[in-house]
C-alpha cells in the first residue's frame, strides 16, 4: 500500500469529523478545513517533531494557524492523535474524538478560532483576525534560536489573508533576521468569504511575491501527498526561509459543497450523510486505504524551562552612573524615555529572558541602550509596528519577556494585534514614547493622545486568573520610569508604559517603590484634590503652588497606574471638600473616567476632568501646547479656584 493512499484515507476520515463537528456546532468553516486536510496530515502526522501528549515541550516543532477559521481540521487531527488539552477545571487530559462535537461550546477547549488560553496548548497564540500568524511564527523562531533549540516553525496562511500588509512586514522581518527555520505554507484555494480572491493573491502572484521577498519558493498541489512530502521535508534545510505555495480546493472531497458558498456555513443535518458519502467516494476514486500506524516523530531532547523568577535591577543611582548620566543625577532632571532605556539595559543584565524590539526609533525610545549591550536579544522591526507586536507575542510564547518600543502614536497601528495578544494572555510589555501633547514641536502626527483610553479599556477585564487584561503605567519622573519598567517585567501579562520626550525634574527619592494599582500623595491641602500623572503632573504641581499662594491649598496625587485603587484619593478628597480635579495630556477616557467611575459608587465625591479640548499642533515648548489645548497652568488654576469656591 502506498503512503499516498494512506494519506488520502486519513484525509477522508478527518474530513468527516470536520463536517460533523461544524454541523453539531451549528456554525464554523467546514470548507476551509477540508482545504487543509492533506497539509495538516503531512505536518501533524509525518513531518513535525513533537509530542501530542506534551504540547508545552520546548523542543516541539510548532504550528501557527494564521488562517484561523480553518481550525476544525486541526482539532480533528489532534483528537485522532490523543493530544493533550486543558479543561475549564484545569484537568489535563487527552482530546477524544467524541469531544469534537463540543466545538464552540462555552465549556469546551475547542474555540471557534485557535485560542491556547482556553485550553488548547498545541497553539501558541490566538489567531483568526487574519494576517498575524507569520509574525507570531517569527517570534517563536527567534526564541528558539536564543535557546539553542533546533525546531521548525510552520505557519499556514490563506491566500485571501495574504492581502494583509502585516504578512509582508513579516516576510521582510524573517529574511532580515535569517529565520530559516520558518516555513510559510500558503493555502491557495482561490476563494474568499464573499467571492474569488483577487488575482493579486493567486498562486502565481504569491509565488512571485515570495521570491521577490527573497524566500525560497516551492509550488505544489496541496492535495498531492507526494508533492507535499517533498516540499515540507525541505523546511529548515534551505539557506533562505521556505515558502510553499499550495494549490488547494475549498471543500475538498465534497462536490456538493463546492457548488455553493459554504464559508462559515455548516452542512445542514439533513445533508450530513450525503456529504460524508461524497468524501468516501472521493477516497475510493483516489485509491484510499486506511493505515492504522500514525504517530508523529518525537522532538529532540530539550531541557524544560525553569520556573518563573523575580527580576531585581540595580539601584537607580548606580544604573545612571554606569550609563554615563551622572550629570542627570546632579541636576536631578531626566526624561522618562531616557530612564526607560537605562532600566531596560539593567533588566537585560539581570535576566536573559528579557528581549527588546523596536520600530526604527530606538535612538528616540532609548531602547538603543539595550541594543548596544545585548545585540543578540534586540530585534529591529523597522517601520512595521503590527509585525512587531505579533512577533513579541511569539517571543513571549517561547518563554521570553519582550519589551516592544515605538512612539505611542505609531503603536496605535497595532490595536488589533494588541487585542489578539490579550486574548492569548501574552506576556508582553509595550512602551509608547513621545506620549501626550508635551511633545511640542513635532506636532500631533507624532503625539499619542488617544492611547490611554484604549489601553484603559483593557484594564478592567479579567484574564481568568484574577489579573487584568492590561496594566498601564504613566511615570512622571526618571525614578518612577526606572522602577515601573522593573515592575512591568515582574508582572505576568500585558503592560503598557507611557514615556515622554521632555526632561523632567525628579519628584521621588531614588529608592521609592511603586506597586500595581498604587498612587502617591505629593501635597496635602484642605480645599481641593488635584490628580494627574506622567509629565502633566509637573504642570499640576506648578498650578498647586500658585493656588497655595492664593490661599487655596490642594491635595496632589500621582495616579501612576491603571487599574487604580482609588480609595486613598477618595479619602483625601472627602477630607478636602469632596471635589476632585483630574488633569491629563491625553484625550477623554483615561484618568478622569477611572476616578469618575470609582466616585460613582459614593455620594459625596465630585470628579471634574481636564483634558485637551482641541486637536494639538506644533509649538516650541510643552507649556505652549498645554495652553493651546486648554490644560496650561492658568487653565488649571482657574478651574481649581472655581471648584474650591463651591
Amino acid at each position: 500500500m502506498s503512503q499516498a493512499s494512506a494519506v488520502h484515507a486519513k484525509a477522508v476520515e478527518l474530513g468527516k469529523h470536520v463536517v460533523r463537528m461544524t454541523t453539531a456546532a451549528g456554525s464554523g468553516h467546514p470548507s476551509s478545513g477540508l482545504a487543509l486536510a492533506h497539509i495538516i496530515i503531512e505536518l501533524m502526522y509525518r513531518q513535525m517533531r513533537y509530542e501530542p501528549t506534551d504540547p508545552w515541550n520546548p523542543g516541539n516543532d510548532r504550528l501557527v494557524l494564521s488562517v484561523g477559521h480553518s481550525v476544525p481540521i486541526v482539532y480533528a487531527a489532534y483528537a485522532d492523535l490523543g493530544g493533550t488539552v486543558v479543561t475549564p477545571a484545569g484537568e489535563r487530559r487527552a482530546l477524544r474524538i467524541d469531544d469534537l462535537t463540543t466545538l464552540r461550546e462555552l465549556n469546551s477547549p475547542l474555540d471557534g478560532h485557535p485560542n491556547p488560553a482556553e485550553g488548547f496548548p498545541f497553539f501558541d497564540a490566538a489567531t483568526g483576525s487574519l494576517g498575524q500568524g507569520l509574525s507570531v511564527g517569527a517570534g517563536l523562531a527567534l526564541a528558539a534560536r536564543l535557546d539553542g533549540i533546533d525546531k521548525r516553525i510552520f505557519v499556514i496562511i490563506g491566500d485571501g489573508e495574504s492581502r494583509e500588509g502585516q504578512v509582508w512586514e513579516a516576510m521582510d522581518f524573517i529574511v532580515d533576521h535569517r529565520l530559516t527555520k520558518v516555513c510559510a505554507v500558503f493555502s491557495c484555494n482561490g476563494e474568499g468569504q464573499a467571492g474569488k480572491v483577487s488575482p493579486q493573491q493567486s498562486a502565481d502572484s504569491l509565488a512571485a511575491k515570495a521570491a521577490a521577498f527573497n524566500w525560497e519558493v516551492l509550488r505544489v498541489d496541496g492535495h498531492d501527498p507526494v508533492e507535499l512530502a517533498s516540499a515540507v521535508g525541505k523546511a529548515g534545510l534551505t539557506d533562505r526561509p521556505l515558502a510553499i505555495i499550495a494549490r488547494t480546493v475549498k471543500g475538498w472531497g465534497v462536490d456538493s459543497m463546492r457548488n455553493s458558498n459554504f464559508h462559515g456555513k455548516p452542512v445542514p443535518s439533513a445533508e450530513l450523510d450525503k456529504c460524508c458519502a461524497e468524501l468516501d467516494a472521493t477516497g475510493k476514486r483516489l485509491g484510499a486505504k486506511a493505515n492504522g500506524q500514525w504517530k508523529p516523530p518525537s522532538p529532540a531532547r530539550t531541557s524544560l524551562r525553569g520556573p518563573d523568577r523575580s527580576i531585581a535591577i540595580a539601584a537607580f543611582e548606580q544604573a545612571l552612573e554606569r550609563a554615563g548620566l551622572s550629570n542627570a543625577l546632579k541636576a536631578k532632571k531626566l526624561a522618562t524615555r531616557a530612564a526607560y532605556g537605562v532600566a531596560l539595559a539593567a533588566l537585560g543584565e539581570a535576566d536573559s529572558r528579557i528581549v527588546a524590539l523596536d520600530g526604527d526609533v530606538s535612538n528616540s525610545t532609548f531602547s538603543e541602550r539595550f541594543a548596544k549591550a545585548y545585540p543578540d536579544r534586540f530585534f529591529e522591526c523597522k517601520i512595521g509596528e503590527q509585525n512587531m507586536i505579533s512577533a513579541a507575542a511569539g517571543l513571549a510564547a517561547g518563554g521570553k519577556i519582550p519589551f516592544a518600543s515605538s512612539f505611542g502614536k505609531f503603536i496605535a497601528r497595532a490595536v488589533d494585534q494588541i487585542d489578539m495578544a490579550v486574548i492569548s494572555r501574552a506576556n508582553i510589555k509595550i512602551v509608547g514614547s513621545h506620549c501626550g501633547v508635551s511633545l511640542g514641536a513635532d506636532g500631533p502626527s507624532q503625539m499619542a493622545v488617544s492611547d490611554v483610553a484604549y489601553f484603559r479599556s483593557l484594564t478592567r477585564v479579567d484574564t481568568g486568573n484574577g489579573t487584568p487584561g492590561c496594566r498601564v503605567f504613566q511615570p512622571s519622573d526618571a525614578i518612577s520610569a526606572y522602577r515601573l519598567t522593573e515592575l512591568a517585567a515582574n508582572l505576568r501579562g500585558l503592560c503598557y508604559l507611557r514615556t515622554h520626550r521632555p526632561d523632567a525634574p525628579f519628584l521621588y527619592v531614588t529608592d521609592e517603590r511603586f506597586e500595581p494599582g498604587g498612587c502617591k500623595q505629593l501635597r496635602r491641602g484642605e480645599h481641593l484634590t488635584l490628580v494627574s500623572c506622567g509629565f502633566m503632573l509637573h504642570t499640576v504641581l506648578q498650578a498647586a503652588t500658585r493656588l497655595a499662594d492664593q490661599g487655596v491649598r490642594c491635595n496632589v496625587f500621582d495616579a501612576y497606574t491603571l487599574p487604580l485603587n482609588a480609595a486613598p484619593i477618595l479619602t483625601g478628597a472627602r477630607a478636602a471638600g469632596g471635589a476632585i480635579l483630574t488633569v491629563e495630556d491625553n484625550y477623554l477616557g483615561g484618568l478622569h473616567a477611572e476616578l469618575a467611575e470609582a466616585a460613582g459608587a459614593v455620594a459625596d465625591i465630585r470628579v471634574v476632568g481636564m483634558t485637551p479640548t482641541r486637536i494639538p499642533k506644533s509649538a516650541k515648548t510643552a507649556d505652549e501646547v498645554f495652553k493651546y489645548v486648554g490644560v496650561g497652568v492658568e487653565d488649571i488654576v482657574a478651574r481649581a479656584r472655581t471648584l474650591a469656591a463651591r
